[in-house]
């Protein structure tokens, strides 16, 4: 309630006086629509026009620093155009010899300026519901008058987050999003897993200005393979358009959740900022810096986006139970309190993103480049002297002991270093006929390379390093599309023509691991006393788990749009999908929309999508080790292909059959209202059902006997002589998500000054419908409760003239984690409200200030039970960040 109290006053607090603003432009001689939009982004005002009265026009230079009204004048002088202003300070052009049309003969886009550049301080004066959308239908539509639920976050909403990932910056201003920090989870620390609307992370398809893009190497949590969002720098958005529905046949595998469409900048305007942030705690302080701008010109131009950002780790841990017992014999010492760390590595990232487009006789040529590279630290668990894995004596080594390198255990450093890279090059334009093309090509790499220090091979004794390569993963993507969109004579009744699109696509994916040194996986004289082979807490690729697996298909889709009426609207949706690997499948979608009165729209959907199975689900394999928080020793588990020779081994158990993976089917079911009473408000509420059978997850694990480590041993498994346990990827269960999403956006003037207010509120249950197939009860609970059933964020943003003020309240429900390494129980963990607020000033026309906090109250999440015997407070599986307040300060300069 405190916070509530709190949150309500910061926000009564908003209103302040303010000046006059005059803004530095620079608009070059080029086609109208392109100089009104530059206009629009470089003031972040609304500017409405027909496209048809722009058509063929071109607007006058404009340079210097002056406000709106001024430049609107020059830029439209001798067009025949004129401009006024409403009460709401949206600007509207039309002829000055004629009225607007009737809304009848109106086009159905009337925004020229879809989405608006903010100001210095990153206010957005376009209300996002009224963005043009592309995502999910062909034709460009307002956000609310598409039959499919779409949610746009504009430039403001995506500035918001202090945080450079872009995975955080989604979880905090979407409801129905989720990320979780993963800490001592080898390469998913770095990687992180997310969720949307409960559903696997590859159950959601990411795409950028509308094509694929490719998935990280990196597997993570139950199996998912999706895109690591890291690495895509956010100074370099537009928008981000938020398909919540399946769109399978629409973008092929892995639309099932939804779609999630990067729609990146083309302008030329020129900026930078700088940003420090520190938590609460004086830790995980990070620096950031970056740049955008570019050219353009009447035939195109390029935009260049730099983020560079430099992290420090942080820890909410208390010291180890083994390291307390230590202590107690050998009170001299020297361990730190605690010995090890619980939270954020230590990251340094660079990124960048590149777009260009120039228009040719033969149409637009466009293409995006981006490229990352980041590395990163983090601990892993302490070994104390007394493990015997690693400290026992071995008659191999004679006197020699472990501890003549660590007399006090020691800590492993695991390390990864990450390459990314992403490209598209296309050609659109008019064939002639009404028909319209869009030719492009793709490619996209991963690379992920781990190491590891202040470790040992405790199997090779004294001849081991302390240091290791270990190995790394590649992810290779290859795609060519040919998308093609035209009109079709309707039936005379109809409001207008058939909107057909049709294409064909073809992809290419490739998955390679790479052997690490071989030391990292030598099995070790010391190896038959006891004593773990490869390098300690996470052993090397070997040379026969380095191979290269490769997954191709094609498809066809066809999609058509019709209008009978004024009031309605539908679509149907097929695509066809064949790959090499399992076969075909048909995907189709149905979408309705319909006017009930002028303010209120109902909308619905019926789809079936699936999900294919990747190569490295299919193939790749995985020894990793951990410590046990009973005993605190070291164990080995493993996770192998279901078409290997260990699934064999497993599968002459009685009872036992680890079987080829097969696609996920799923098929979803939506229907909603949209309600727009006046011109500043608009709600949404739409309900959804989602069923998915033959989930891909991690199966069982499989407790091994001596014979079978010994045939694993046989088999150059790395550490296969001490794996205790095994497991697969399989089709495991099928599952039914059920729930409501909820948007409310209300925007108005008051005081002179613009205010927006947000709402959005996300219900969502998923339910394993074949759980008698599971012998763990817990488990099923725990799978279905592991992410909140209940969310919620809440916005206010206030803006008049050189102040900006933004407050932002995220309500988090409860959600569950095992109790204990066995899973045999679950510890439910309480909702939780986090209040983030700033202020940003405007110092000068091109200089900003803004400054602020996130977990604005310091709240932390209920204190975990496991694995708190190795200092863990708080849940590493928590589906948000849990190290505390943190505040920043961030310079926005316009150059």
């Amino acid at each position: 309630m405190r916070s509530v109290c709190l949150f309500l006053l910061t926000c009564a607090a908003a209103v302040s006086p303010a000046m006059a603003q005059t803004y530095f432009l620079r608009v070059p001689d080029m086609p109208l629509a392109d100089a009104v939009n530059l206009l629009s982004e470089q003031t972040g005002s609304v500017i409405i026009a027909e496209a048809s009265d722009l058509t063929g026009l071109r607007g006058q230079a404009v340079k210097g620093d002056m406000p709106v009204e001024q430049a609107l004048g020059q830029l439209l002088s001798g067009t025949g155009l004129r401009y006024s202003s409403d009460v709401n300070g949206v600007w509207v052009i039309r002829p000055a010899a004629s009225e607007a049309r009737r809304p009848a003969e109106r086009k159905a886009v009337p925004v020229l300026a879809p989405v608006i550049k903010p100001r210095l301080q990153q206010t957005e004066a376009l209300r996002t519901y009224d963005t043009v959308v592309v995502t999910g239908a062909r034709i460009g539509l307002p956000a609310y008058e598409s039959m499919s639920p779409i949610e746009v976050l504009g430039q403001t909403d995506l500035a918001a987050p202090v945080s450079d990932d872009f995975a955080d910056v989604l979880a905090d201003v979407l409801p129905s999003f989720f990320v979780q920090r993963r800490p001592l989870s080898d390469g998913a620390v770095f990687v992180r897993p997310y969720s949307l609307r409960n559903l696997s992370a590859d159950h959601t398809l990411i795409l950028v200005n509308g094509k694929r893009r490719h998935r990280s190497a990196m597997l993570n949590t139950g199996g998912s393979q999706s895109s690591d969002l890291a690495n895509i720098p956010t100074n370099a958005l537009q928008r981000v358009e938020v398909l919540r529905d399946g769109a399978s046949a629409q973008y092929g595998s892995d639309a099932i959740a939804g779609v999630i469409n990067i729609i990146t900048r083309d302008d030329a305007a020129p900026e930078a900022f700088a940003q420090y942030s520190q938590y609460y705690e004086g830790d995980g302080i990070q620096k950031r810096l970056g740049y955008g701008g570019g050219l353009r010109g009447p035939d195109g131009g390029v935009r260049l986006s730099l983020d560079y950002s430099d992290a420090a780790s942080t820890s909410r841990a208390r010291q180890r139970l083994d390291a307390l017992q230590y202590l107690e014999q050998h009170p001299d010492a020297d361990i730190g309190d605690p010995v090890q760390k619980w939270g954020q590595p230590e990251r340094e990232d660079f990124r960048a993103l590149l777009t260009g487009d120039h228009t040719t006789a033969l149409g637009e040529v466009y293409g995006l480049v981006n490229a990352s590279q980041g590395q990163g630290v983090s601990d892993f668990n302490w070994r104390s002297p007394m493990t015997p894995s690693a400290y026992a004596p071995s008659a191999a080594f004679g006197d020699w002991s472990l501890s003549e390198i660590y007399p006090y255990g020691f800590k492993p450093q695991f390390g990864q270093e990450e390459r990314d890279a992403y490209t598209t090059l296309g050609l659109k334009g008019e064939a002639g006929g009404g028909l319209s093309y869009d030719l492009s090509a793709g490619f996209g790499q991963n690379r992920i390379d781990y190491f590891l220090y202040d470790t040992v091979n405790a199997s090779m004794g004294p001849d081991s390093p302390t240091r290791f390569d270990t190995g790394g993963l590649r992810q290779q993507e290859y795609n060519l599309n040919a998308d093609f969109q035209t009109e079709l004579p309707a039936p005379p009744a109809f409001r207008e023509p058939l909107n057909l699109a049709f294409g064909l696509e073809r992809r290419l994916e490739r998955y390679s691991i790479v052997a690490g040194d071989p030391a990292s996986y030598e099995i070790g004289p010391g190896a038959a006393d006891g004593l773990t082979s490869g390098s300690n807490g996470f052993p090397g690729y070997t040379e026969a788990q380095a191979r290269t697996y490769d997954q191709s298909s094609w498809a066809a889709y066809a999609d058509v749009e019709a209008r009978p009426d004024d009031h309605s609207q539908f679509g149907i949706a097929l695509r066809f999908e064949e790959f090499d690997t399992f076969g075909s499948r048909l995907s189709g979608k149905v979408s309705l929309r319909h006017e009930l009165t002028e303010n209120l729209m109902l909308r619905g959907t019926v789809s079936t999508g699936f999900k294919a199975p990747t190569p490295a689900q299919i193939y790749s394999e995985r020894t990793s080790q951990g410590v046990a928080p009973d005993t605190l020793d070291v164990f080995t588990n493993g996770r192998f292909s279901p078409t290997g020779p260990v699934a064999d081994i497993i599968s002459e158990r009685s009872g036992v059959s680890i079987r080829p993976l097969r696609p996920e089917s799923s098929v979803n079911l939506s229907a909603g209202l949209v309600f727009r009473p006046s011109d500043g408000l608009v709600a949404t509420l739409d309900a959804y059902n989602i069923e998915v059978t033959d989930r891909i997850f991690t199966s069982e694990s499989f407790t091994l006997d001596a014979t079978e480590r010994a045939r694993l041993a046989a088999l150059g498994v790395p550490g296969g002589e001490s794996i205790t346990t095994v497991n697969f990827y399989q089709n495991s269960f099928d599952t039914r998500t059920t729930g409501v999403d909820l948007v409310v956006a209300y925007d108005r003037t008051l005081a002179s000054g613009d205010l927006h207010l947000g709402l959005s509120f996300n219900y969502n249950n998923t339910e394993v419908l074949n759980a008698g197939s599971i012998g763990n009860a817990s488990r099923v609970d725990r799978f279905e409760r592991l992410f909140p059933r209940n969310s919620m964020v809440g916005s206010l943003r206030y803006t008049r003239s050189a102040i900006s003020f933004d407050t932002r309240l995220r309500w988090i429900g409860s959600w569950a984690d095992f109790t204990n390494q066995d899973a045999d129980f679950v510890q439910v963990f309480g909702s939780e409200l986090f209040v983030d607020a700033s202020i940003a000033f405007d110092l000068t026309d091109r200089l900003t200030m803004r400054i602020g906090a996130e977990n604005l109250f310091n709240g932390y999440p209920d204190e975990a039970t496991l694995e708190a015997s190795k200092g863990l407070i708080y849940s590493r599986n928590a589906p948000y960040d849990t190290d505390g307040g943190l505040y920043y300060i961030r310079f926005s300069a316009r150059l």
